[in-house]
C-alpha cells in the first residue's frame, strides 16, 4: 500500500511501534535509547521531548528489513525484487491541493534549534546534527531537480553547515558557485519510507527524477507544493521543511560528527542560510543514529539492491547481494550460482568499480546465507585460499569519510573468492527434510 505520509505509516505499525511517554532530552538521551534497542526491536516514538512541547521524535524506523517490507507491501524475501520492479515504474509528482507541512510557518528565524529537536548523537559531536534531511534543489544550469540526504550541523543562529560529498547536489552547488549565485534549497524532514529511500537512489545525471522514482516505489505520485521563500518544490505531506540558500564561496568548519563509519569526521563545508522553517501541527522529527541498523537497512536496500540489479545484467549467476552491516556500505557479500571462478573474479572487479564506496567484496555460493555473518565467515574459512582467491586493486578512488584513506584521494580495494570446489570434500552436513520439518513444528508450538 502507498502511505501518504510518515504519520500513516507509524499508525499502521500498531504493536511494532513503541510509544515512549517518559520525558527524554534530544541531547544524547534519545540517541542513547535508539542505540540501545536490539536488532528486532519496534520503531520508537518519543512523545515527551524535553524543551519541545507538542513535538515528537520517531526513530528506529528502518531498524530491520521487516518494516521496510511492510512499507512496500511485500515480504522480506521479495523485498529486493519488489524494489527493483517498482523503481522501473516511475510516476511523476503532482501538485498538491493542500500543504499540511505549511500549517505552521516561521519566516526568517533568528535561531533554528529552538524550533526543532535536532538530536545530539555522540559525546564528541560538535553540535546537534540533522541526519535524515532530504535536501531538494534545482540545477541552475539544466533546471533538473535533485534530492539526496546530506548531514547538516546546527551552527547557531540561522546557519547550517552541510556536507556535500555526493552528486548531484555537490555538482548543482558547484554550478551555482561558478555563476556567483546562492543555491536555493529545501530540506524535507519526516517523509514516508518510499520517498526517503528514493532520495538515496543513485540515478545518475541522465537518470529519472528521484521524485518520480519515489512515486514508482510508492505506487502513487508524490504531492508537491512550492516552498514559501525559495524556488523549490517540497513534499506537501512532509513533517518539516527548512528553506534556505547555500551561500556561494563560503566554507566553514563543520564537525566533528560521529559518522556511519563509527568514527568522528570533520570537514570544511558549505553553509546554508535558513530563510524559513515550516512544519505540521504536533510535528514528528525523524531521528536516525549513524552507524546503526537504520543506516544498514537504508544502504542495503537503496544502494545494495541497485548494485545487485546492475550486476545481474552483466554476470550470469548472480543471485543476491548484501552490504555488510556496520561498514557504511564499504563491504559487501555476493551470492552466486554455477558461476566459474574466472567469472567470479570479473564480478568482483565490476562491483568494486561500479560503487566507489565499496572497498571489499566477498563472493560465496548461494548455499551460504549472505546476511548471516557466521555463514560468510565459514565460507571464507573453508573455501577461500588467500594466495589463489584474492583480488587486489590499487590506486582506486577513496571515499571522503573513510578514515583509512584520510588525507588522500586514493585508496585500495580487495575481493575474496569464497566459492566451493567440485569435490566431495565440499558436501555440507545436513539433516533429512522430514526431521527438520518435525523440529520446526515443535519449535513453533513452543513459541505459541
Amino acid at each position: 500500500m502507498a502511505y501518504p505520509d510518515l504519520r500513516s505509516f507509524l499508525t499502521d505499525l500498531g504493536d511494532d511501534l513503541l510509544h515512549v511517554r517518559e520525558e527524554f532530552d534530544p541531547k544524547f538521551e534519545i540517541a542513547a535509547v535508539l542505540r540501545s534497542l536490539p536488532a528486532d526491536a519496534p520503531a520508537a516514538l518519543f512523545e515527551n521531548v524535553r524543551g519541545y512541547p507538542g513535538a515528537r521524535v520517531a526513530g528506529n524506523l528502518f531498524g530491520g528489513r521487516r518494516r521496510v517490507a511492510r512499507a512496500f507491501g511485500t515480504t522480506e524475501e521479495h523485498l529486493a525484487q519488489t524494489w527493483l520492479d517498482n523503481k522501473q515504474r516511475a510516476i511523476a509528482p503532482v501538485g498538491a491541493k493542500s500543504a499540511p507541512v505549511q500549517q505552521v510557518v516561521h519566516r526568517a528565524p533568528d535561531e533554528v534549534l529552538p524550533l526543532l529537536p535536532v538530536l545530539t548523537h555522540h559525546e564528541k559531536d560538535g553540535a546537534p546534527f540533522i541526519t535524515t534531511g532530504v535536501v531538494l534543489c534545482t540545477d541552475p544550469v539544466t533546471g533538473r531537480r535533485g534530492m539526496g540526504i546530506h548531514r547538516m550541523m546546527i551552527k547557531g543562529g540561522n546557519r547550517l553547515g552541510i556536507l556535500l560529498a555526493n552528486p548531484p547536489l555537490s555538482q548543482f552547488h558547484a554550478n551555482a558557485e561558478a555563476k556567483g549565485e546562492a543555491l536555493d534549497v529545501a530540506i524535507a524532514l519526516g517523509l514516508e519510507p518510499a520517498t526517503l529511500l528514493a532520495s538515496v537512489v543513485r540515478s545518475g545525471p541522465l537518470g529519472p527524477d528521484k521524485m518520480a522514482v519515489a512515486g514508482g516505489l510508492r505506487g502513487d505520485p508524490v504531492e508537491l507544493v512550492r516552498a514559501l521563500t525559495v524556488n523549490v518544490e517540497v513534499p506537501a505531506r512532509a513533517e518539516i521543511v527548512i528553506e534556505g540558500r547555500i551561500l556561494p564561496g563560503v566554507r566553514e568548519p563543520e564537525g566533528p560528527f560521529g559518522e556511519n563509519t563509527g568514527y568522528y569526521f570533520s570537514n570544511v563545508s558549505p553553509v546554508v542560510e535558513v530563510t524559513a522553517v515550516t512544519h505540521r501541527d504536533n510535528f514528528i522529527y525523524p531521528g536516525l543514529c549513524p552507524w546503526s541498523g537504520d543506516v544498514d537497512t537504508l544502504l542495503s536496500l537503496a544502494a545494495g539492491t541497485e548494485l545487485l540489479g546492475q550486476l545481474q545484467t552483466m554476470v550470469a549467476g548472480v543471485v543476491d547481494l548484501d552490504l555488510t552491516g556496520g561498514t557504511a556500505g564499504f563491504a559487501a557479500a555476493i551470492a552466486v550460482r554455477n558461476c566459474p571462478r574466472h567469472e567470479v573474479r570479473r564480478l568482483i572487479m565490476l562491483a568494486l568499480n561500479l560503487d566507489k564506496r565499496l572497498k571489499t567484496v566477498t563472493v560465496v555460493d548461494d548455499d551460504v546465507d549472505i546476511r548471516d555473518p557466521r555463514e560468510v565467515a565459514w565460507a571464507m574459512a573453508t573455501r577461500y585460499l588467500p594466495e589463489r582467491d584474492t583480488v587486489i586493486i590499487g590506486g582506486a578512488e577513496g571515499y571522503v569519510i573513510d578514515p583509512s584513506s584520510a588525507g588522500t584521494s586514493t585508496g585500495s580495494k580487495a575481493g575474496f573468492v569464497a566459492t566451493r570446489g567440485a569435490g566431495p570434500e565440499f558436501d555440507r552436513i545436513a539433516l533429512p527434510a522430514a526431521a527438520l520439518a518435525k523440529a520446526q513444528a515443535l519449535l513453533a508450538t513452543l513459541r505459541n
